[in-house]
């Protein structure tokens, strides 16, 4: 095919990473009507049908699932290709939509303020927060997101790592809350609380169980939820006692019903940072969005 169109190429990897048109779409930039007609130019060059209707959603045929890993890495090359290696960018100029997976506690105490920013300084670049169920790298390897955000976990070698700034756990309360009517909050009076957990695995315990079994102390985690929202939700509404990150309790928006306070065992802090695949290392739009990331969370106290 002399007159092949290349960027059917990128519709293609978008298509089978997303398997699913209107997700594919979005991930564009393109109307899903615009993206139908683009597979149906895909199955005419390639004479296969790609993706394929099962109940509501789509799968794809054998000679996609071939594809796939290959079409990602012609994808992924032909951009560093494509890309001077020592190009600026005009933000107020770019049209790009970045993914950035992170949990909920950056999401809250970051998300508005970048948002806020970026409205400002590109008016066209568009951001999608994924979820973060988990550490795996491969979405960044897939190009399916491209900035993680969060505790370092396995990121394998090639992932590129830059701390963004220190946090600790702290505990809240309601307002009101009968631990707050003695001036010390000592471990066996923390112990002896119920708590809200928050684990995205279910999991009850944690390094502030490992502390308080040093002291042969355990508390009780009555409660276990998936985000942090939802542990100060309950915590404000009982006696239960939540563990939150200072950096999401600090810049939450209504505090008037909580009250936060030291934990009284010893908490080691937590580093979050942001990682990416090397292949955007030098990519002007995304060095552009990474030091965005960075102006925004780092502390002028924070040394790494």
């Amino acid at each position: 095919m002399p007159d092949a169109d290349l960027n059917l190429l990128t519709a293609l990897n978008a298509l089978l990473s997303e398997g699913n048109v209107a997700k594919a779409a979005e991930r564009m930039g393109l109307s899903e009507s615009a993206m139908s007609r683009t597979l149906a130019r895909l199955r005419d060059a390639t004479g296969d049908q790609l993706l394929v209707r099962a109940g509501r959603g789509m799968v794809p045929t054998p000679h996609a699932l071939a594809l796939r890993d290959r079409v990602r890495e012609l994808v992924q090359e032909s951009h560093a290709v494509l890309q001077p290696a020592d190009a600026s960018v005009d933000p107020r100029s770019l049209q790009r939509l970045f993914t950035i997976r992170a949990n909920d506690g950056f999401i809250e105490a970051f998300a508005h303020v970048l948002v806020a920013r970026i409205a400002q300084e590109a008016p066209g670049v568009r951001l999608r927060f994924a979820p973060k169920p988990d550490k795996d790298v491969r979405p960044l390897r897939e190009g399916l997101i491209d900035l993680d955000v969060g505790v370092l976990g396995e990121s394998g070698p090639e992932v590129r790592i830059q701390a963004l700034y220190r946090d600790r756990f702290i505990a809240a309360v309601r307002e009101g809350h009968p631990l707050l009517a003695e001036a010390e909050i000592t471990p066996e009076r923390y112990a002896a609380c119920d708590h809200v957990v928050t684990s995205r695995h279910g999991r009850t315990e944690g390094p502030v169980d490992v502390a308080l079994a040093a002291m042969g102390l355990a508390r009780n985690a009555a409660v276990v939820v998936p985000s942090f929202g939802t542990a100060l939700s309950i915590a404000a509404a009982t006696d239960l006692v939540a563990l939150i990150p200072a950096s999401y309790f600090e810049r939450l928006r209504a505090q008037s019903t909580l009250r936060s306070f030291p934990l009284p065992v010893p908490a080691e802090q937590i580093t979050i940072s942001q990682m990416w695949h090397p292949r955007l290392d030098r990519d002007p739009a995304h060095r552009w969005l990474r030091g965005m990331v960075l102006a925004l969370c780092r502390s002028p106290e924070d040394s790494f």
